[in-house]
């Protein structure tokens, strides 16, 4: 089969042995898959990971040696899963498993390639009516609607979501369910109209300069080192910063701020995939916008660079090489 491979001599197009599902696996046929920044960060070194990247995806089960059930479904994955034995597994929590792997990020190869292999107990399927190029919007979705799980938000809780790139506005056309009243900051104003047709309030970074305005919450989506640090200055005392970011680079933190303010910082990372096709298919989020282009496989170095660019919106593999 033909895979993407990446190694210390960078990413290259290969012919790979195809998969075999084991016990409690399916094969999956991939259709399509999305870039994501993490894989992005992942050819600059962040992980230390060779192997198949890839972990936004939509594809159909062609085998599943022990639940036929799910042959010729239309499936996502959920990205994570561990070994089963320890105390995090056994209560229900095997996506902070110590031994875990993550699809295409960690120990297991991914979606960037005709087939792979996953457990079948991480499948979800995609609803009849979603299209494949909104599906595949699914982990990141996921993503940006976890901050909801982790942090207690209200109505009336100030909320602003830091970065317009595809997680900011993600995020912030998925939380606005929760708090209306949210605000999504960025550089670039052809990107924030994209939340703001969706209903979101939105600023240029630069119309906050001057402004003595602080945030209950602040969820750092800038895909930039230095993030952290400008949600400090955004978040009021004693409010929580919810972090996205996921960067190869080291990133700065201004300890001593973050005592005297008593401020809380959250780690925020994948999210429950139902939840994310249930707002796909109830069209509570449009992220039709958010696409920015499509490429076969056999383009992948297009596609990647693309992606790269300053400002990219997503940019999707078709890995059967059809335009649907």
């Amino acid at each position: 089969m033909r895979a993407v491979y990446l190694s210390n001599n960078g990413m290259t197009l290969s012919l790979r042995e195809r998969p075999e599902p084991k016990a409690g696996e399916a094969l999956i046929r991939v259709l399509v898959a999305g870039i994501c920044n993490t894989d992005l960060e992942l050819a600059k070194g962040y992980m230390d990971f060779s192997g198949v990247p890839g972990h936004e995806f939509v594809g159909v089960v062609e085998a599943a040696p022990d639940a036929p059930e799910w042959l010729g479904r239309r499936v996502v994955a959920d990205i994570n899963w561990g070994c089963g034995r320890c105390a995090r597994c056994l209560s229900g929590d095997p996506r902070h498993c110590g031994d875990r792997t993550t699809l295409g990020i960690h120990g297991w190869d991914g979606a960037f390639a005709e087939w792979m292999v996953a457990p079948v107990k991480n499948l979800l399927s995609v609803p009849d009516g979603l299209p494949e190029r909104e599906a595949v919007f699914a982990e990141p979705l996921a993503a940006a609607l976890e901050v909801s799980q982790q942090a207690h938000l209200t109505a009336r809780t100030r909320v602003a979501v830091l970065g317009d790139g595809k997680l900011g506005i993600l995020a912030a056309c998925g939380l606005r369910h929760f708090c209306p009243g949210i605000v999504l900051i960025g550089r670039h104003a052809h990107k924030l109209e994209v939340a703001a047709r969706q209903g979101v309030t939105v600023r240029l970074a630069s119309e906050l300069k001057g402004r003595d305005e602080r945030f209950d919450v602040v969820v750092e989506a800038t895909g930039r080192a230095d993030g952290l640090a400008r949600a400090m200055d955004m978040v009021r005392p004693e409010g929580t910063i919810v972090a996205k970011t996921t960067v190869a680079a080291t990133a700065p933190l201004d300890l001593a701020r973050l005592v005297v303010d008593e401020i809380t910082v959250m780690g925020s990372r994948c999210g429950d995939l139902s939840l994310a096709l249930h707002f796909l298919e109830s069209r509570l989020v449009d992220v039709a916008p958010l696409i920015e282009a499509e490429y076969p496989l056999a383009d992948f170095e297009t596609a990647f660079a693309r992606a790269s660019r300053p400002g990219a919106r997503k940019v999707l593999v078709r890995i059967d090489d059809e335009k649907r």
